[in-house]
């Protein structure tokens, strides 16, 4: 309970630029792994994007190689697809069907046939059909949609903050574009519609986390800067360890819905929408929450150690005997406070002015007057 009363304090002091080294690791992982399934396997797209027919076939009777027939009959059976369902409403269960027949006529000869193999009326055999033309425009208007994102954000970031943040943000958002697109790939999932909105969704929670951390960064960065006891990592450090409760509980707070979402509405209600937007939704705000710790804040630090005043502190910080990513932060306080023994001596400098800009209130002012 102690620990987690710190935490909510902004009290903890993780050593973040250890734990960087494996994020990195593990991420680099995940990103080359799912790289190449994009690669090889591609991805699962929709009728909406790629073109072609889906039906709904009453599955009473039938067996999936009983629908893949009628397709092989008419030459549509390359990679279709083809997928038990019930409806939640009624409880009847039916085959959704989807292939790459792109003609309207022979979408009706095929929904026709299953009608005879069903014993059914051909009304009873649901059909959407979505020609090569309005694919190519649903997946130009997506990718348009990501790329204006894009820009927009990078504008936005490199005011409201600089642009070095700006680059490291960006950089955690296509990682998590990646991560979340790879998953899809991995599991052969659908990408709809909805999953690129999905998609937008995520990129902005990704993008608050890490704008919470940078102006925190900003503020303490305002704060340490002209001391010169403390290199930009200490900086980062320091300020993650202060954000890192808002952080897991925005994350948590936004996840619980979507849970909530994923079970309710896609297991119980059987709605396909909602799993769809759920599923890329769970996996993205993991995967940003991931990256604003792991992908941006190490990204910043990277570009902005490399400035030649922060060169200089980390250089006489070296050259002092101590650590530049501890020095000036609680850990590195302490630490210097033991003695070879193990114990503690009086509080150095940098301890003393951590402790007065970290003052939950500030000191109650001195009354005016002579003494009675």
């Amino acid at each position: 309970m102690g620990a987690l009363a710190r935490a909510y304090r902004g009290e903890t002091d993780l050593d973040f630029p250890r734990l960087w080294k494996w994020g990195i690791i593990l991420s680099s992982t995940l990103v080359v792994v799912c790289l190449v399934s994009l690669v090889t396997r591609g991805i699962n797209l929709s009728i909406d994007f790629s073109g072609g027919s889906v039906w709904g076939v009453p599955a009473e009777g039938l067996s999936e190689d009983d629908v893949m027939g009628v397709l092989d009959g008419f030459g549509a059976g390359g990679g279709a697809k083809v997928q038990e369902v019930t409806d939640q409403a009624s409880g009847d269960r039916f085959y959704r069907v989807q292939a790459g027949v792109e003609d309207i006529d022979e979408s009706v000869a095929i929904a026709a046939a299953y009608a005879d193999l069903a014993g059914v009326a051909a009304d009873e055999i649901s059909t959407n059909t979505v020609g090569p033309s309005w694919g190519e425009q649903i997946t130009a208007k997506a990718r348009t949609a990501l790329i204006l994102f894009f820009i927009v954000i990078a504008l936005y970031l490199w005011l409201r903050l600089e642009w070095k943040m700006a680059i490291g943000a960006l950089v955690a958002v296509v990682h998590d574009i990646i991560i979340v697109v790879g998953v899809y790939s991995l599991l052969w999932l659908e990408v709809t519609p909805a999953t690129v909105i999905a998609f937008l969704t995520i990129l902005g929670y990704s993008l608050y986390d890490t704008i919470v951390v940078c102006d925190k960064v900003r503020e303490n960065e305002a704060r340490f800067e002209r001391t010169g006891r403390m290199s930009y990592t200490a900086i980062m450090r320091l300020s993650m360890n202060q954000v890192l409760m808002r952080t897991l509980n925005t994350t948590i707070a936004a996840i619980l819905p979507v849970i909530a979402m994923l079970t309710i509405g896609s297991l119980l209600l059987g709605e396909a929408t909602l799993r769809e937007f759920s599923i890329a939704l769970l996996i993205g705000l993991i995967s940003g929450a991931y990256s604003t710790i792991f992908i941006a804040a190490p990204a910043v630090v990277a570009l902005k150690e490399r400035e030649e005043g922060y060169r200089r502190i980390r250089k006489r910080l070296e050259d002092k005997g101590l650590d530049p990513n501890e020095a000036g932060t609680s850990t590195g306080a302490e630490r210097s406070e033991l003695t070879a023994v193990g114990r503690p001596t009086s509080r150095g400098v940098d301890s003393e002015r951590a402790a007065k800009y970290e003052r939950a209130h500030p000191p109650r002012p001195r009354k005016k007057g002579g003494r009675r």
